[in-house]
């Protein structure tokens, strides 16, 4: 059975999702230590170069290795600027299950990037990877997320009660952790029939809304 996914990157027409590098470092400390980075994920805060340097070079690297996951930089097409990371964790490889997580650099947002790059990454799974579910969960007040989920067409299945932690920053610009429930979405395969992007996809490069697979040999 196989237990790691392989060493690619995933193109679409504005995007790159591909492997994390050590000249990632900078742009990546800079996005983690976004307020809303902060607020809503459990890395480490303040992140420092020095943690972001060790997660491009070899934490990023190892989820793959090790067999939780895959972790996406994903950078624009034509600039190669980093705009955010898509990382793949918690994966059964029995089951063919995993769960996704996402993040948005502050000045990326409100261009569709984060529901480009993982629909990209829900296409790339579950057509070549042959998985069967792929799960999403956002804190109960984190809209944006939301907002992701339910524009890839994933279905909201129910609510963890009181199952997550998340920060929020009291009036002397302290951070605080707070419990909150979380949302579970799903997509599974049969979600994404009907969408444009898997018509005629057969491993070359992407047209208008689809998306290219290229892999990297070590």
């Amino acid at each position: 059975m196989t237990t790691t996914f392989p060493d690619v990157s995933i193109s679409t027409d504005r995007l790159v999702l591909r492997p994390f590098e050590e000249a990632d470092a900078a742009a990546f400390a800079e996005m983690m230590n976004d307020e809303l980075v902060t607020a809503w994920t459990s890395a480490p805060h303040p992140c420092t170069r020095a943690d972001a340097h060790r997660w491009a070079t070899r934490g990023a690297h190892a989820e793959r290795t090790e067999g939780r996951g895959i972790v996406f930089a994903v950078a624009e097409f034509l600039t190669q600027r980093l705009v955010g990371a898509v990382h793949l964790q918690g994966t059964d490889w029995r089951t063919r299950t995993t769960e996704v997580g996402y993040v948005t650099a502050p000045w990326a947002r409100g261009e569709g990037y984060a529901s480009e790059s993982v629909l990209a990454v829900a296409h790339w799974l579950f057509r070549d990877q042959h998985f069967e579910r792929l799960e999403l969960r956002t804190a109960a007040d984190n809209t944006a997320a939301q907002q992701v989920a339910q524009k890839i067409g994933c279905i909201s299945e129910g609510v963890l009660r009181n199952a997550w932690i998340v920060r929020t920053q009291t009036a002397d610009g302290q951070w605080t952790e707070v419990r909150t429930d979380l949302i579970v979405w799903s997509l599974v395969p049969e979600d994404l029939d009907d969408l444009d992007e898997l018509d005629g996809y057969h491993g070359h490069p992407a047209e208008a809304g689809g998306y290219a697979v290229s892999t990297h040999w070590n």
